[in-house]
This record gives structure tokens, C-alpha cells and sequence, in this order.
């Protein structure tokens, strides 16, 4: 086998592990926009409504965009384990 030639079943498996790994990153996203989404458009109501609420408000939507942050650290973890090409 010569040095600067992939071998065939690195193929699959470093295929698989980039779509695995913007799923979880793209998955994770759309989870937290959904989740500042909900946050963000409640959160306005409540604050119009009572403004010392926007300490919780602020809260709520950290806790929102943290679901893309554990994508993030999925998908590097999943490139971390591809072979090495």
C-alpha cells in the first residue's frame, strides 16, 4: 500500500462521520433557535407585563442556546474519533 492512498473502507466511515457530525451540530441548532425562540417572544410579554422578570427571561434563553453548544461538543467529539486521513 503506498503512502499517499486511502484505503477503501476509510471512505465510508469518514463519510459517515461528517454527516453525523452536522446533524448534531444542525439538529442541536435548530433545537435551540426553536427554544430562544419561545424564550425570547414570551420573555418580551413577561417583561412588558412585569419588568422585573427579565433576570428570568435572560435565564431561560441561556438555557435555550446551551442545547447548541452540546451539539458543538458532540460533533467534535464524533471528528475527534474519524480516522485519520
Amino acid at each position: 500500500m503506498q503512502t499517499d492512498q486511502i484505503p477503501a473502507e476509510f471512505y465510508s466511515q469518514y463519510g459517515l462521520g461528517l454527516v453525523a457530525a452536522g446533524i448534531a451540530v444542525g439538529g442541536s441548532c435548530l433545537g435551540a433557535g426553536l427554544a430562544i425562540n419561545g424564550a425570547a417572544s414570551a420573555g418580551a410579554a413577561a417583561i412588558a407585563e412585569r419588568p422585573e422578570t427579565s433576570v428570568w427571561v435572560l435565564i431561560l434563553a441561556g438555557l435555550g442556546e446551551g442545547v447548541a453548544i452540546y451539539g458543538l461538543l458532540i460533533a467534535i467529539l464524533i471528528l475527534g474519533k474519524l480516522p485519520t486521513v
